[in-house]
């Protein structure tokens, strides 16, 4: 099998993911995800998709991550790992969407608006 690619975005990240055969390694800007991602629940997050389709220990994985926060980051690396994943073998694609990790989350920052602190307040009014 040759290598499979697959880009999933969230927030402000954006995360290419490249597939292929292997033991289960998962390497994220050339480290170790448990180095990259301390926390056992953003592993959980990436793992999400492997451990839905029982193939945890049949792909490597590698991800090139930037932008964004850890979390954004974890759910970005989720998505392109379903989609690289439903490349792979399609018939996949209605359990992966099943669980929502198909669906991009189109949430992300509003603007700051002119005349104003942030997007949504407002500076302080004064009647006199």
């Amino acid at each position: 099998m040759e290598v499979v690619n697959a880009i999933g975005r969230r927030k402000a990240a954006v995360a290419r993911v490249f597939v292929s055969e292997g033991t289960g390694k998962i390497v994220i800007n050339k480290r170790e995800l448990d180095n990259y991602f301390p926390s056992t629940i953003l592993q959980y997050v990436v793992k999400q998709p492997l451990n839905k389709l029982d193939v945890t220990e049949k792909y490597d994985i590698k991800i090139n991550l930037n932008g964004g926060g850890y979390k954004g980051q974890a759910e970005a690396a989720r998505l392109g790992i379903a989609r690289a994943l439903v490349k792979i073998n399609p018939e996949d694609k209605s359990a992966l969407r099943a669980e929502g990790f198909m669906t991009r989350d189109p949430r992300v920052v509003e603007r700051k608006k002119p005349g104003q602190p942030k997007a949504r307040k407002r500076f302080q009014f004064s009647k006199r």
